[in-house]
């Protein structure tokens, strides 16, 4: 009697498993790096308040604020996120975002302002102390 055998073998079940294994490797560090980067853009979102406040006092003063309460925020610490652990204002109206674990623990983030005509400009840079990486920053802000 010819009897007909039904299913996979051994073998085609491991190639299957290896080239799912092959797949998530490449596809977990590149979906970490995009919601590593979606976290840097909520952070930049918080710091939206702070540069208005900025460009207000710089309006009204003709001089950078060199601390949230001259800016007219709240504290730094207060200025938080899910990702965000302050937005604080500093001298020359410096905006520094620093981050928790979820982007890297303690990383920064500044802008910096510098007026022109009509306005303030605004420019991104990894922090000083413990700066962002590089590709982190989204492309509108490099």
């Amino acid at each position: 009697m010819n009897t007909m055998q039904k299913g996979f073998t051994l073998i085609e079940l491991m190639i299957v498993v290896a080239i799912i294994g092959i797949l998530a490797a490449i596809a977990i560090p590149a979906y970490q790096n995009y919601t590593k980067r979606a976290h840097v853009s909520e952070g930049l979102s918080l710091a939206g308040g702070a540069k208005a406040a900025v460009a207000e006092y710089t309006a009204s003063q003709n001089a950078y604020p060199t601390t949230n309460t001259q800016a007219g925020l709240a504290a730094d610490t207060d200025i938080n996120g899910n990702a965000v652990t302050s937005v604080g204002v500093g001298n020359g109206g410096l905006i520094t975002i620093t981050f928790n674990d979820k982007v890297g623990a303690g990383q920064t983030l500044v802008l910096s302002p510098s007026t022109s005509a009509g306005g303030i400009s605004w420019a991104c840079r990894p922090g000083t102390t413990n700066p962002i990486s590089g590709n982190l920053i989204p492309s509108n802000c490099r």
